[in-house]
């Protein structure tokens, strides 16, 4: 099949059951484990369960299907405000889920220009559409060149995934 001949040019024929299945909202496709978590691809992600996506000089964020199905039901998100600056790695607000509260880590430094309003009333759609109608806020970089040698790839992620699930 097409599909598993890109994953062994990629190096990923030794990650198991992993195929390209379906389109995101933002354009690519996803890498998705049978019956486990969705990694699109095309954006990069941080050890903290965020995603990030490089949008012409933006990059929005979000959490990742991981995170979301490990806070389950979420019922509010703590939003920064527009113009808070940012520090790669640093807190920017908080998930909270009927099960825990957990901290959101920016996976770049700058500045928010942009937070997801449709949180403050419609928390769940984290948990609905993590990589769409889910994501929390849009930054304006101001090191990306930088910030992103240090983010996961997908490929990596879901290697991170592996051992992370498997350890539990």
């Amino acid at each position: 099949m097409q599909w598993q001949q890109q994953l062994q040019v990629r190096g990923l024929a030794n990650i198991a059951k992993y195929s390209i299945v379906f389109s995101h909202p933002f354009g690519g496709r996803f890498l998705m484990k049978d019956d486990e978590f969705r990694i699109p691809d095309g954006l990069r992600y941080t050890k903290e369960h965020e995603w990030l996506m490089v949008e012409a000089e933006k990059c929005r964020i979000g959490i990742t299907d991981y995170a979301q199905k490990s806070l389950h039901e979420v019922v509010y998100v703590d939003l920064p405000s527009v113009g808070k600056a940012l520090t790669q790695g640093g807190s920017f607000g908080t998930v909270e889920s009927v099960k825990a509260v957990s901290e959101l880590y920016s996976p770049v430094s700058g500045e928010i220009v942009e937070r997801n309003e449709k949180l403050v009333q419609t928390p769940e759609l984290v948990n609905q559409e993590p990589y769409g109608a889910g994501w929390i806020v849009i930054v304006k970089p101001s090191r990306l060149e930088e910030d992103i040698k240090a983010l996961l790839t997908p490929e990596s992620y879901a290697t991170f995934l592996k051992e992370l699930t498997k350890k539990k």
